[in-house]
């Protein structure tokens, strides 16, 4: 395994565990306005760092497949 694919794996595995985290928030929080002030969930901060766990998650996906085409290309040069 390169350091190309162990760096994204692991990039896979943080957009993952932050978007599970941005969930586990959202789904257990309150939404009710009757709620305590420090209860409630703020949806655009919680909207936002699930587009940012996306988007980290789409990049490092196409990291890999860079990676799995250089090392194509490469096996092709040599053989």
């Amino acid at each position: 395994m390169t350091i190309g694919q162990t760096q994204a794996l692991q990039g896979l595995q943080s957009s993952e565990a932050q978007f599970n985290r941005v969930a586990a928030s959202i789904a257990q929080a309150p939404f009710s306005s009757s709620a305590p002030q420090g209860d409630r969930v703020d949806l655009s901060t919680q909207a936002v760092a699930l587009i940012q766990s996306r988007n980290s998650f789409e990049a490092n996906i196409k990291a890999l497949k860079v990676d799995d085409q250089m090392q194509q290309t490469l096996l092709n040069v040599i053989g």
